[in-house]
Formats: C-alpha cells, sequence, structure tokens
C-alpha cells in the first residue's frame, strides 16, 4: 500500500505493516506486565527496606504504565490487521493510535531513567530479588527503546517529504508549467542524490576515484528511475513476489501445451551436438571456477582448503609466470593451481588486480583439449558490484554486423580493459607462440561470463575459430543482432530458474508490473500473505490460492489497470507501456530489450520433490531461446542455481551421465 504518512511526511512503511511486530512487543509488554504484577503481589509488605519508597511508586507507575502501552498496542495492531494491501480504508484511524503509542515512550523514557538510578543507588539495601527484578525491567526498557530507535531509522524515507510531489494528477503535475517543471526536475535531482549518498556509504571501504563517482551517478540515476514511480513500501514487495511464486507454482503444475513439449524434443544431431558442448562445458567450467581464486576454493572445501593451502603458501612463486596484483601468501594462485589440475609452467599470465571496470582474469595453456583458455572472474568485490550495476547501455559497432548492435555498458568497459592486456602488452602472442597449434577458448562465470563474451566478440575477426563458453551470464547483455551474431562461437549454460541470467531493466520493470498487479488485487491482508508464505518457502505443501479481484473478470478488461493499481503507482510508469498496445506501438521503451549470448543450453532439475532435494539430483538439459528467459522467476533457488559449485555439479553430472550412457 502507500507509505504511511505521520509527521507530514511519508515513511517507507505501511499501515498494515504493524501487525507482527506489534503482535511480538505485546506478548514481551504482557509477560513483562504479569511478571511485574507477581513481583509487586508477593512483596507488597515489604517495601520497608532504605529506598522502598520508591521502590513501590515505581513499581505501581510502571504497572499503570505497561498497562497503558498493552492497551495502545492491542488497538495498533486489530486496526493494522483490516483491510487489505490496497484498501486501507479500515485503517485510515491508525496515526491516531501510532501518535497515542509514541507518545508513551516519554512516560517510558523516564521511568527507565528513574530506574536506572534507582538500581545505581548504593544506599539500596531491599531483597535481591526486588532488586534483579527492577534491573530486568531497566534492561528490557531500554532494548525496546533502542530497537524502536532503530526502527525509525530504517523506516525513515529521505524523500518523504517530497514524495507526495509525484502523487497529484491534474493541474499541479501539469509539466507545461515551468514552475511545476522546475519542481519535479528538483524532486529527481534529490532522489538521485538520495541514491547516490546510499551508494557511497556502502563502498565507503573502497578507494574512491573518478571512474567510482561517474559509476555512484549513473546507477543512482538508474534506480531513482526505476523506484520513483511506485508507492510500495518493502514489505508490498515481500508480499508480491511471495504471491508471485506461489501463482508461478500454480501454473508449473498445469500440463504443458503440445507444441510446448515439441520444440524441446530435438532431433538426434542436435543432441549429440549438444551432448559434445556439455562434456567442454563440464570441462571449462573448472576454469571459469578457479578464476574466484581462494575464495571458491575455501566455499566448496571448508574443512581441508585452509590446510592444503598453508602447505603451499610458503612456495615460492614461479618467475617465469606473469602475474599483476596482489596474491598475499600465494592463496589464489594455490586455488587455481588446485580447481585447474594444471602446472606453473602452463601459465601465461595472471591479474589478479580489481577495480571497477577492470576485473581479475588468467591466460593458461590446457594441454587436455588443445586450447589456451582464458578465464574471467564473475562478481567477488564491491567494484565488480559497481561494474554489474553500471546497466546503461552504449554501441557496439562491428563490420559483421549490419546493425550497430548495444551492449551493457560496465561490462563492455571491463571486457575493454581485458583487451587492452590481451593485445597490446602482447599476452595472447607469447601464448600463441608457445602453443601456435592451439585454439583460442574463452570461459567465465557471472560477470567473468558477460565479459568473456563480450571479449570474444572483440578478438573474434583477429581469431576466427575463437570459442566461448559463458556460465550463468547477466541477461541483459547484448541486442537481438549482437545476440544473433554470437551464436555460431559462444555458448551460453544456464540452471534452474538463475535470476541473474534473467536479469535485465525490461524484465524488472515487467518484474514490478507484476509486483504492483498482484498486490493490488489480493484480498487478504498482507500479515495473512507473509505468514503463509514464509510457511509454504519453508516447509512446502500447495500454493495458497488467494482470492482476488481478478476472479470473474473478462479477458478485455484485463488489459487496463485497475484503480487499487493506479494507486500504487506514482506516476505512469513505463511498466504500462506492456499493457496498453497503443502506448506500446507509438513510444519507443525506456530501456532496450538486452539478451542472453549466443546458443543457450537450460539446464533444469528432474526431482521428484519441488523444494529442496536430496543429494542425488538428476538434471536435465535442452538447447533453448532467449525468450525463455524473457521473465524473471521467483523460486527459493533463483539465488543458488547461480552459484558457480551448483553450475560445475550440474555439469559434471550431465558429462557423467552422457559417459556412463556410452559405455553402455
Amino acid at each position: 500500500m502507500p507509505g504511511l504518512v505521520v509527521f507530514g511526511r511519508r515513511w517507507a512503511i505501511g499501515s498494515d505493516d504493524f501487525v507482527l511486530p506489534g503482535a511480538f512487543e505485546l506478548f514481551v509488554r504482557l509477560v513483562w506486565w504479569i511478571g511485574i504484577l507477581v513481583l509487586y503481589a508477593v512483596h507488597k509488605g515489604q517495601f520497608n527496606c532504605p529506598g522502598g519508597g520508591l521502590l513501590h511508586s515505581y513499581l505501581l507507575g510502571l504497572l499503570i504504565l505497561l498497562a497503558s502501552i498493552i492497551c495502545a498496542l492491542s488497538a495498533l495492531v486489530y486496526i493494522s490487521m483490516q483491510g487489505t494491501i490496497s484498501n486501507p480504508g479500515p485503517r485510515k484511524s491508525l496515526p491516531k493510535i501510532l501518535y497515542t503509542r509514541l507518545l508513551l515512550y516519554f512516560p517510558e523514557f523516564i521511568w527507565a531513567i528513574v530506574g536506572a538510578v534507582w538500581v545505581s543507588d548504593n544506599s539500596v539495601q531491599c531483597e535481591k530479588t526486588v532488586v534483579n527484578g527492577i534491573i530486568g525491567t531497566v534492561i528490557a526498557s531500554w532494548i525496546i527503546i533502542i530497537f524502536t530507535v532503530i526502527g525509525v531509522v530504517i523506516v525513515f524515507d529521505p524523500l518523504g517529504g517530497k514524495k507526495t510531489f509525484y502523487l497529484p494528477d491534474g493541474v499541479s503535475r501539469n509539466l507545461e508549467s515551468s514552475q511545476s517543471g522546475q519542481l519535479l526536475y528538483n524532486v529527481k535531482s534529490s532522489a538521485t542524490r538520495v541514491w547516490e549518498k546510499r551508494i557511497r556509504l556502502l563502498c565507503c571501504c573502497i578507494v574512491q576515484d573518478d571512474d567510482h563517482r561517474v559509476a555512484f551517478t549513473s546507477i543512482a540515476e538508474l534506480f531513482r528511475s526505476y523506484f520513483s514511480d511506485t508507492d510500495l513500501v518493502p514489505s508490498d514487495i515481500a508480499a508480491g513476489l511471495i504471491l508471485l511464486h506461489q501463482e508461478q507454482d500454480k501454473m508449473e503444475s498445469c500440463p504443458k501445451e503440445p507444441e510446448e513439449v515439441l520444440c524441446h524434443s530435438p532431433s538426434s544431431l542436435v543432441t549429440d551436438d549438444l551432448d559434445v558442448e556439455l562434456d567442454n562445458a563440464a570441462h571449462y567450467m573448472l576454469f571459469a571456477a578457479a578464476a574466484y581464486g581462494w575464495p571458491y576454493y575455501v566455499y566448496t572445501n571448508p574443512y581441508t582448503a585452509l590446510c592444503k593451502l598453508n602447505g603451499d603458501c610458503c612456495r615460492n612463486t614461479p618467475t617465469d609466470c606473469d602475474i599483476m596484483g596482489s596474491d598475499r601468501h600465494n592463496f589464489h594462485f594455490g586455488s587455481i593451481l588446485k580447481i585447474t589440475g594444471l602446472q606453473y609452467r602452463d601459465f601465461i599470465h595472471i591479474s589478479f588486480h580489481n577495480k571497477i571496470y577492470e576485473i581479475p582474469f588468467f591466460v593458461a595453456l590446457d594441454h587436455k583439449k588443445e586450447a589456451i583458455v582464458v578465464a574471467v572472474r564473475g562478481t567477488l568485490s564491491f567494484e565488480d558490484i559497481l561494474t554489474d550495476l553500471s546497466a546503461d547501455c552504449e554501441d557496439l559497432t562491428l563490420e559483421d554486423v549490419l546493425e550497430n548492435g548495444f551492449v551493457h555498458k560496465g561490462i563492455t568497459q571491463a571486457a575493454s580493459y581485458i583487451y587492452r592486456k590481451l593485445i597490446n602488452d602482447g599476452i595472447l602472442n607469447q601464448a600463441f607462440t608457445i602453443a601456435p597449434e592451439y585454439k583460442l577458448v574463452i570461459v567465465g562465470h557471472s560477470l567473468g561470463g558477460g565479459t568473456a563474451s563480450i571479449l570474444s566478440i572483440m578478438l573474434r575477426n583477429s581469431f576466427p575459430t575463437l570459442r566461448c563458453y559463458a556460465f550463468s551470464p547477466p541477461g541483459g547483455l547484448l541486442s537481438k543482432s549482437l545476440a544473433d551474431y554470437t551464436k555460431h562461437f559462444i555458448v551460453s549454460v544456464i540452471v534452474g530458474k538463475d535470476l541473474v541470467a534473467r536479469l535485465s531493466m525490461p524484465n524488472m520493470e515487467d518484474l514490478k508490473r507484476r509486483i504492483v498487479r498482484i498486490v493490488a488485487n489480493c484480498n487478504r491482508p498482507k500479515y495473512q500473505i507473509l505468514l503463509r508464505g514464509c510457511w509454504y518457502e519453508v516447509f512446502g505443501g500447495d500454493p495458497d490460492d488467494f482470492p482476488t479481484e481478478l476472479d470473474g473478470r473478462n479477458q478485455d478488461a484485463l488489459t487496463q489497470p485497475l484503480l487499487a493499481e493506479e494507486s500504487l503507482m506514482v506516476h505512469r510508469s513505463p511498466s504500462y507501456n506492456a499493457l496498453e498496445e497503443e502506448s506500446h506501438l507509438n513510444s519507443p521503451p525506456q530501456y532496450p530489450h538486452l539478451y542472453l549470448p549466443g546458443k543457450i543450453i537450460h539446464i533444469v532439475e528432474e526431482c521428484s520433490s519441488r523444494r529442496w532435494c536430496s543429494s542425488d539430483i538428476k538434471y536435465s538439459a535442452r538447447w533453448s531461446n532467449e525468450t525463455v528467459f524473457s521473465s524473471i522467476l521467483i523460486s527459493p533457488k533463483m539465488i543458488t542455481d547461480h552459484m558457480p559449485d551448483v553450475v560445475l555439479k550440474a555439469l559434471n553430472s550431465l558429462s557423467q551421465e552422457h559417459g556412463s550412457c556410452l559405455s553402455c
């Protein structure tokens, strides 16, 4: 629902968000009140000790204060339970109750100070039980006050005083007026500055230069434009994701259409080609995983990795291997050696240098496949995250492609950095001097997969036999013309419901539109959605059939946003372009559609249980196309399916299964 407005500003919390925290505090307060009541009743006639008079007054005041707080909390929780996310009408009296509850913090604060003074008074010589009870009361009071202050800081919206300028629709938002236009510009600038400060705060531990400042501004503008047109609080988004997950699971349980089944029944020739590529992918995924260095090795071998690496840390790095950047104690290089199984002499160049748009990579000789492998590391630092989030588009013109291609700006700059190193520094020339008959293979996972894809496009003319294996690359990477061009030499490998492979600005706009629609039309209170959703995610079961206002409406009516849906939109969202055919045809989309690179192998689990499966997981793989990844799927595994160890496990399983079939 729209954010709660109190004290003349909007807060990042809804009027229906007080049910669960309020119920928890109500339980604590009830137990506390009963404990103080028992303490007072048991020691009623024993307050003759020094300081006992103040103690008697303190306990009576505390009982009255706790009773008042319990009444206010009960009313707050009850009112907050009324209505639905998009129907806050039954909760219109909640701000008054909230003001009452906040006013009660002042006497509680004073009583906490009085209790602390009484406890610290050395002249008090009352019973030990009473003293301990007061100490517990004082500690509990201060804990609740501190957590309340932290909660207020969390839900504080820096733009709360200005967000309301987006809300009016009509004369007040007439952008032809220079005054209103200037006002809107000021609000947008303020929002961008707020996001930039947040990003700077998150990245306070890294050295910041001009590249960082440019990236901060670009990313802040991206976040501002994405979040500025909705009036959803974080709990609304959580409820929307829960509803989408259950709706998605219900659709997956339905039988597939015949043509959908047929399109996944490839010929034997295509199947043979798939098996070959899976074997190659399983082999080269080791190099992509090894590029992460010791963090990946320790993650996959938590009990033995440090002992094994400590045994190698004292060895001197061979002088014939070109190493750039810091590798303290030789941990990174030692991990790469153990993961790949290569020897020192097989490495041509290793770079651990890491800045924004400059990511680590290594070049090695793979004698098993007779290849020179360039392995690019994925996201592992704040600098890498900034490179990922620099998601503006820029042109990449190639002679072999008739149309100008759009590419992900941050990843393209990372690929250009590695390209300059490989060509200008003569690294590839050195490698081909050693092994002239070898082919060039470029691999990477996640950010490394996207960088490897664009790097392979840059090197394609110089090395026509080049191959690239991109494991879980970002979805918003290449325009359609470039994506089609790369089908001849790039293979992308995606596992399950990987979020990153579906991550693009149009997909994010589509996700926002779906969240707004399903949240606005659900007739259940938010606390029921969250509780049922948590149970469903942890323990499974059948998806809940939440009644919605969409039930019974004809298909034509579904093409227009509902009133409740519009109330959650601050102003016209680009996501509505997909809802209205005319606007979609007449106005260009705000974000160009970018796609995964090359031919796509999609690996999915075949498991009887929908939830977390046993260690004996069976996988299946098939050729897929970019349209399958045009929507973000909500699942507990949307993050884990992206992890390099999961990708490697799936590929090894399929490769071993293929090998066993051949032996049979």
